[in-house]
């Protein structure tokens, strides 16, 4: 079972997991404090402020973790193979922007996450957000939350089962199944970041600091299906329809490039052959 183990570029350990569950703790609250806050809690007094503490915080803490899990895990080829795969992924992304949310992007994380594992989904996802705000000029206080929640969209699909024993048209098939319901599942958590900003626009889709749960959880559905359903559906399509077309050839290739890039192989440097010393082999 180990020589059929597909070799991964970051091996997560327990400093990176434990960064990853920090992080991923903190999002939370920084999603979902309109609807976790409980009614009487200090952060309805400041509900206008807490979207750019979170929005200043975030990046900070995206930018810790991903300094954590390149510390332990990537060389120098997975650096390589993370520009390659953040540039066409940033590259994709303003073929569809602005175009009924089709955003070819997002079935490229799913594809990549499944090969190279979670670890390196996080830091690719993050990254390649990061790099496609700069080239469209999207930054803004939405920017490290999108960071964020594609580091999570692309760590999930490496979450899946059977990387080294589901192959063929079952792979295919669940990839395109996480794709849709992550596309979803995306568009419904930026969602949350945005709605914040709203208060007091519209008394039946925006936030109301202070008010029950049902209450604000039905403006917040009302908000997603009036503001964001046509998009998340155009997106989760995009990405059903290429990764069920594209799928299959770019998981090979993908696959082979990791192969050949041989990411767990230990390079040794052995003393000359007749030297006198005969020093220890040097392991690089």
């Amino acid at each position: 079972m180990d020589a059929q183990r597909s070799a991964r570029p970051v091996r997560l350990g327990p400093r990176s997991i434990a960064a990853l569950v920090l992080i991923s703790a903190v999002g939370v609250v920084a999603f979902g404090w309109p609807l976790l806050a409980d009614e009487r809690s200090g952060l309805h007094d400041h509900a206008a402020d807490a979207p750019w503490l979170f929005a200043a915080l975030l990046p900070l803490l995206v930018a810790v973790v991903v300094a954590t899990i390149a510390d332990t895990g990537m060389d120098a080829k997975a650096v390589a193979m993370l520009g390659v795969l953040a540039a066409v992924g940033a590259a994709l992304r303003p073929l569809g922007a602005g175009t009924a949310g089709l955003e070819p992007m997002f079935f490229l994380m799913v594809l990549s996450g499944r090969v190279l594992g979670p670890g390196f989904g996080f830091v690719l996802g993050a990254v390649t957000m990061f790099a496609s705000a700069l080239l469209t000029g999207g930054v803004g206080p939405w920017m490290p939350f999108q960071m964020l929640a594609m580091g999570w969209f692309t760590m999930g699909v490496g979450l899946l089962p059977g990387p080294d024993r589901i192959r063929g048209r079952a792979e295919v098939l669940m990839l395109g199944l996480y794709g849709t319901v992550a596309a979803f599942a995306y568009g419904t958590v930026m969602n949350l970041q945005g709605w914040t900003y709203l208060q007091g626009v519209s008394s039946n889709i925006s936030f109301h600091p202070g008010d029950p749960l049902s209450e604000n959880l039905v403006r917040f559905l009302t908000y997603c299906l009036l503001t964001s359903m046509g998009w998340d559906l155009g997106r989760a399509v995009i990405t059903l329809v290429l990764t069920l077309t594209l799928g299959p050839a770019i998981l090979k290739a993908l696959r082979r490039a990791t192969r050949r890039a041989a990411f767990e192989a230990q390079v040794t440097f052995d003393a000359p052959q007749g030297s006198v010393d005969r020093e220890p082999p040097h392991r690089a």
